[in-house]
């Protein structure tokens, strides 16, 4: 049974992809999409391209939609994922590690992450931020004063 998605590839995409495969200068996932996408232009069906490649049946119907929308540059070249931005700016950390290293507030014997996330939102430096984010930021300074790898190692 064909897929219900035709392919039809221009002589010169056919070309472009026989060129791209033969060059031998790209990823395994990119070289599996080009000869997929030369299979279904082929007439092969889903079965006889998962069988031959070793893929699953939606990879061969991703390959198909990704050339009707987008072409064959969609096809070879995958799109950049977007960066996330950072949850605080470096002033912030900056702000967020001072606090870290002052003095708890009352009922408490340590700051916490909740309470520095709390904190974070009562200065307004965000609406919200998990713990998770404050752990993460504080993991990367070296703000451990037990640590001898600060060099204040107490004897």
């Amino acid at each position: 049974m064909k897929h219900p998605i035709p392919v039809a590839l221009s002589e010169s995409d056919r070309a472009s992809l026989q060129t791209f495969i033969h060059a031998g200068k790209a990823n395994a996932r990119t070289f599996t999409r080009a000869r997929v996408l030369l299979k279904a232009a082929e007439g092969w069906t889903d079965q006889q391209i998962c069988d031959a490649f070793d893929i699953s049946r939606n990879t061969s119907i991703r390959v198909r939609q990704l050339y009707l929308q987008g072409g064959l540059e969609a096809v070879l070249h995958d799109k950049r994922q977007q960066r996330h931005r950072q949850a605080l700016t470096g002033g912030q950390a900056a702000h967020l590690i001072a606090i870290a290293c002052s003095p708890v507030p009352d009922g408490h014997d340590h700051w916490t992450l909740r309470l520095l996330a709390g904190k974070v939102v009562e200065l307004d430096f965000v609406e919200s931020i998990s713990p998770e984010t404050i752990r993460q930021l504080l993991k990367k300074t070296n703000s451990n004063p037990g640590n001898t790898s600060t060099g204040a190692f107490q004897r």
